[in-house]
């Protein structure tokens, strides 16, 4: 089969590194990078795996890892790029394209989590290779329309976690059957006959419809949810099931299955409801069974339609300027009736769930200082703000102008400083120019309801004369919540701001479809800053006053008098 990719980089391959061998390859970088003369970007599809920087340590792997390097058998989307613009990159399969028979799910568990505005799920499949040749490609299907908006795709050994994610490719929509694949890359090809237990989580923006989608202002609110009994699968499955966990036992209509398996289905337990497990073996991939589930949920439906999140540093200020500017809009039941401020000023008194934006809360990191809440009418004085003590995060609590209902929007900023010093560290040893910058790709305010972005940009903005651009994504055992790296755009550019002359060199990354299990991503920016760049504005605005005082010199001496000659 001919696979095409759009968009391709350099090559597909993944490694995951130590935090020893990133080192290695960051040495390898610079070395090469150093030669441009031209801000770089190095981006590329491995996930790094680091919270600190050890001192080197170099053993037989690391060796190894040296040579992989010198034989180039892995290139991060380009070492040194000639053009700051990275997108990501989709196969493009023939038409008509069906995933090879090749594996089959021995077992297959689904669990999805409703406790949030968004739906949560976590799938733990054994795969068998039925094939007489080892294998290494497992396709995922999803419906095109449902695609674009799933989040946080990431797939582990679910026996080995430790090890990091797969390397997940995403493909273009195939014309006769409607679906877009993940295509998972088995770290190593699975020999015929031996399995592998595969831990797939993900989520899924705008899957909840408010049931009614009107209601009254004091109402509670109910959402619907639907879905197939059936696993989406590219193979056959032997057995399955799916568990449901509703944020309470309050389940109002959901459907019953019958002939699928004996006795009752679902089984309930609580707020758990699950249908299955169903002896799937002689039915046909890609068969639905639809289930509706119908629940109380009397809380907002938080959407940001556009977040931008903007984080400056200066080296002459010591500072990290950080600021967030948002779009919100509530996706719960909207109002039958006109709203009315005496119903909502009983409802605060008495502290009732409500589905309106009432408060919106931001854990900062410890040593946050001068906060601001700003609207489109100005500073909104309705806000608190809890400073952090000792080691503990600070409190931003901000009230909207007003309560956000359903369907009402609301678009406003917030911002605060911090001690630069707390997430930038000097480059020992291999290049004392080089700086390494550790912040969060995302904070955002934490809801028991969640919150789900629709688009987020984040531009780390570096000081004048800033090079050799280099950022990663810090992963760990757990899911952080990001996409691959494949799946993040990434340009550089540069901005200009007051007395500057080439202007502060600009890393914008950009996201779709994300949710609040981002927030404790964190991301690495490694870039080079010498003292004659730290010095070049200083020099121009000194050169610029001595020309304008050589200047008002000059013309002062110059005879303007009228006299006799």
């Amino acid at each position: 089969m001919q696979v095409k990719y759009k968009n391709a980089r350099l090559s597909k391959s993944k490694v995951t590194a130590t935090q020893d061998e990133e080192k290695l390859l960051s040495i390898s970088r610079s070395a090469q990078c150093g030669r441009l003369g031209h801000p770089s970007i190095q981006w590329g599809p491995r996930i790094i795996s680091y919270a600190s920087f050890p001192k080197l340590d170099l053993t037989l792997p690391h060796l190894e890892f040296l040579s992989i390097l010198n034989l180039g058998e892995i290139v991060s989307s380009s070492l040194c790029a000639a053009t700051n613009l990275t997108t990501p990159s989709r196969l493009d399969l023939p038409s008509g394209f069906k995933p090879p028979q090749v594996f089959k799910n021995t077992n297959l568990v689904r669990n999805t989590n409703l406790e949030k505005s968004y739906v949560r799920e976590t799938i733990n499949v054994v795969v068998e290779n039925v094939d007489n040749q080892p294998q290494n490609e497992y396709y995922v299907p999803f419906p095109a329309e449902v695609f674009d908006r799933i989040a946080g795709f990431e797939v582990r050994d679910k026996k080995a976690p430790n090890k990091g994610r797969f390397h997940v490719d995403a493909t273009e929509a195939v014309p006769t059957s409607g679906n877009q694949y993940f295509v998972i890359h088995l770290p190593e090809p699975l020999e015929p006959k031996s399995q592998i237990t595969l831990r797939i989580s993900y989520q899924v923006l705008s899957a909840l419809s408010p049931l009614p989608a009107t209601i009254t202002q004091d109402d509670k609110q109910y959402l619907t949810y639907s879905f197939s009994a059936f696993m989406p699968s590219a193979y056959v499955t032997d057995t399955q099931k799916t568990k449901l966990k509703f944020p309470s036992a309050i389940v109002s209509d959901y459907t019953t299955t019958d002939g699928l398996k004996s006795g009752s289905d679902p089984e309930r337990m609580g707020a758990t409801y699950t249908y299955g497990p169903y002896d799937t073996a002689k039915v046909a991939p890609g068969t639905e069974h639809p289930i509706t589930v119908r629940y109380e949920f009397t809380k907002p439906v938080i959407t940001v339609n556009l977040l931008e999140r903007d984080l400056e540093v200066s080296h002459w200020g010591g500072n990290l300027a950080t600021e967030e500017r948002y779009w919100l809009r509530n996706n719960a039941s909207q109002l039958a009736n006109h709203f009315s401020r005496v119903k909502w000023t009983y409802t605060n008194f008495q502290k009732a769930p409500t589905s309106a934006v009432r408060e919106l809360t931001y854990p900062l990191v410890p040593g946050s200082v001068d906060p601001y809440f700003i609207d489109d009418i100005g500073n909104v004085s309705t806000s608190r703000y809890r400073p952090s003590v000792g080691k503990k995060a600070g409190h931003l609590e901000l009230k909207p102008r007003y309560p956000v209902f359903g369907g009402w929007n609301y678009s406003f900023r917030i911002g605060w400083n911090n001690e630069l010093s707390s997430f930038l560290r000097r480059a020992a040893g291999v290049n004392s120019d080089s700086h390494i910058l550790k912040v969060p790709f995302l904070e955002g305010p934490k809801m028991a309801e969640g919150v789900q972005y629709e688009r987020v940009v984040v531009r780390v903005i570096l000081p004048e004369g800033a090079h050799n651009v280099r950022f990663e994504t810090v992963e760990g055992i757990n899911s952080n919540g990001l996409p691959g790296a494949n799946s993040i755009y990434a340009r550089l550019n540069s901005m200009k701001t007051y007395m500057d002359t080439l202007g502060r060199t600009t890393l914008t990354l950009e996201v779709d479809s994300l949710t609040d299990e981002a927030r404790d991503a964190m991301m690495v920016v490694t870039y080079d800053h010498s003292m004659m760049d730290a010095l070049r504005k200083p020099f121009t605005i000194f050169a610029g006053l001595l020309t304008l005082f050589i200047a008002a010199w000059g013309i002062g001496k110059i005879d303007v008098s009228i006299k006799k000659r």
